[in-house]
Order: structure tokens, then C-alpha cells, then sequence
């Protein structure tokens, strides 16, 4: 294949391609500077007049600066955002150092605090990591009772736990979910903070974050339904109390069910419920050594029939629904039969005290 000179085409000078040269380079500066100009507007919209302007901006370095990163921002949008403040000293460094590390789609929008005159390479760690919200993450766990709530609250927010208290007892925190008495003590909202994670503001009170775990609790138990225990004769609270009966006893998760049956088959026979956990809740332990069914309290279900009071924990929403859709089952009797925290489940007495002797014989049982 030979290299011949390609020809000129017909009827284009010299001075005509010169002037079409000419003419493109116009429009490319036209297009640039249009896009530059736009550019200017959007950003110098949010941030003055001067925003826009990429030159280095001569600010003192070591000043801390709050820089706002608006969602859907382009890395070039960020670029001159930060060099307007003086964090880079130019969005073309800034812009040049986000393409080569191919970061251009994980900088995120958000509040950032950061400092004049930073490198392009910090600048761009700390946009990648995101911004440090301002709130507080709580985990209150299934199971746990109000002083413990307080307890955890206190301790993870900073605030008094007198406050919590305070705001328990005088009105601040409501619920739809019972009646309370004329002079309410911590102990009347048992069961009614929803146990979850939770996001709190740092400037959150006391009142308002109670009042968060309260109409948690509220949504969760109005999304249940309640039919069966109000066949059975239970109102929704009474629901409640149930469901923290299982909370406390169950620790394999299919047996939750099982153990509602066993309490709705007592209830409806006139039997005791009998249930460890409400005797430990009566004596404010949780040590099963400390066990005494001869305490005289409302939540001995050993000497008082029915169901206790009221809850005797926070339940979470498992067992809540199994409350509301216990199994169908003819089982009176459970006892902790394995390491695991499973139970035997039995119909008549005498099957419930030969699942108790082998417990004992395997040690799982003192």
C-alpha cells in the first residue's frame, strides 16, 4: 500500500480552511466558557458572587470552615466549592486529584468540618468517608426492663437518668396503650418502650426520646392482630403483658408460640401460670438463685392467678406476634431441658415431672 499526499478537497482554500480552523477554535472557546459561566452561576448561587471564580483564594491556612456538599454535585461542582472556601488552593488540583484516583461518583453529599489549605488527597479521604452526623445510635435490647432502659440511656446519651424519670412520671411521655394511675411511678410503663436501634439527635431531651420509644411501641403493637387474644377474653395491653411473659422465658425462637399456647391453655383452665420469670421480677433479680415463689407480690403467678399487672419487660416484636397467634397446641407444662435454652413441652402433669427429673439428672436443672 503506497502513501500518497491526500489532496486538498475541491473548492476549500487555503484561506478557507484557516478561517474554519479559526471558526471552530471560536465556538470551542465559546462552549468552554459557556460551560464555565454556568458553572459559576450554579455554584455562585449557593455560595456569592465570587464562588465561581476557580483562582486561588488567599485565606490563611489552619482555619476551620463548615463546607455544605449539595446531593447530585459534580466533582467539578465540589472542586470550586472547596476552593472558594480556601480548603484546596484550586479546583483544577482538587478536580485533577478526584479523576486520577477515579473517585468522581463516591463523593458524598453532606456537612463537612473541614480545615483551610488541606491537600487534595486528604480533602478527598475525608469526602469519601462522608460526613459525621451529628446523632447519637442507641440499641435497647429485647427483654430489658424500665430501670434498665433508663439505665442505657443514660448511659449512652449523657443525659441524667433523674430526667428520664422525671419525664416518665409527669406527663411529658404518652401512650395509647393503657391508663395510667393519678401518681404514675417508672414501673407503669413497663413493656411499653419498643426495644430497637434508635438515631437520636445530641440535642435530643430526655422527653422526646422516651417518647420516640413509646409510639414505636404504639406502631408495633397496632400493626399486630389481636383477634385471637381478644377471643380469648385479653384486651391489647393484657396482649402486651403476655407477650413480655415470652419475651423473658424463651430463648429459641420457635417456641415462642409454643410457650403463648401453654399460657392461653392455663388461662383459660383457671391454672397458676407459674412462670419463674414474673417471681425474679417480684424480688428485682435476675439471679435464678435468688428464686422465692413464697414472695408476696401481684407477680408471684406461683400464689396470684392471671396474668401479672403488668408487663414485666420490654417486648419485642416476635413476641409480640407470637402472643397474638399462639400455637395450637394441648401443652400445660415447660421446663428448660438443654444448654441451648430450649424447653420440654408437656401435657399432663406427670409427663412435666419426668421431663424435670431428667433435666436434673442431665445438670441442666440444680
Amino acid at each position: 500500500m503506497s502513501l500518497e499526499p491526500i489532496p486538498p478537497p475541491s473548492g476549500l482554500s487555503r484561506l478557507g480552511r484557516t478561517g474554519a480552523i479559526v471558526a471552530v477554535v471560536i465556538l470551542a472557546g465559546i462552549a468552554v466558557v459557556g460551560s464555565a459561566s454556568y458553572l459559576g452561576r450554579q455554584v455562585g448561587g449557593a455560595l456569592g458572587d465570587n464562588a465561581g471564580n476557580a483562582a486561588p483564594v488567599d485565606v490563611e491556612p489552619g482555619q476551620e470552615v463548615d463546607i455544605v456538599i449539595p446531593a447530585g454535585a459534580s466533582a467539578q461542582d465540589i472542586s470550586v466549592i472547596l476552593a472558594a472556601r480556601g480548603v484546596v488552593r484550586s479546583a483544577t488540583e482538587f478536580e485533577i486529584a478526584v479523576r486520577s484516583a477515579g473517585a468522581a461518583s463516591s463523593l458524598r453529599a453532606g456537612t463537612y468540618e473541614l480545615v483551610t489549605g488541606m491537600t487534595p488527597a486528604d480533602v478527598l479521604e475525608v469526602l469519601q468517608a462522608g460526613p459525621v452526623a451529628d446523632t447519637l445510635r442507641v440499641t435497647i435490647r429485647e427483654g430489658l426492663r424500665v430501670t434498665e432502659i433508663v439505665e442505657v440511656l443514660a448511659d449512652q446519651t449523657g443525659l441524667d437518668e433523674a430526667d428520664f424519670y422525671s419525664a416518665l412520671t409527669d406527663g411529658s411521655v404518652t401512650t395509647s396503650l393503657r391508663d395510667f394511675p393519678s401518681d404514675p411511678v417508672p414501673g407503669d410503663w413497663e413493656g411499653l418502650l419498643f426495644p430497637d436501634t434508635y438515631d437520636f439527635s445530641r440535642s435530643a431531651s430526655a422527653a422526646s426520646i422516651l417518647q420516640r420509644l413509646s409510639s414505636t411501641m404504639e406502631q408495633r403493637v397496632s400493626g399486630v392482630d389481636w383477634s385471637a387474644a381478644e377471643e380469648a377474653g385479653l384486651d391489647v395491653y393484657e396482649g402486651v403483658v403476655l407477650a413480655s411473659l415470652i419475651e423473658s422465658e424463651v430463648r429459641v425462637a420457635e417456641e415462642r408460640s409454643l410457650v403463648a399456647s401453654v399460657i392461653y391453655n392455663r388461662l383459660e383452665e383457671g391454672m397458676l401460670l407459674q412462670i419463674d420469670a414474673t417471681v425474679l421480677y417480684a424480688l428485682d433479680t435476675r439471679l435464678p438463685q435468688d428464686f422465692d415463689r413464697e414472695v408476696d407480690s401481684p407477680f408471684n403467678t406461683y400464689m396470684f392467678s392471671g396474668l401479672p399487672p403488668t408487663p414485666i419487660a420490654a417486648p419485642g416484636l416476635a413476641a409480640l406476634e407470637a402472643a397474638a397467634a399462639p400455637e395450637d397446641s394441648d401443652y400445660f407444662y415447660y421446663v428448660l431441658s438443654a444448654e441451648d435454652g430450649s424447653h420440654t413441652f408437656s401435657t399432663t402433669l406427670d409427663e412435666h415431672n419426668a421431663a424435670v427429673r431428667q433435666a436434673r439428672e442431665e445438670g441442666i436443672l440444680p
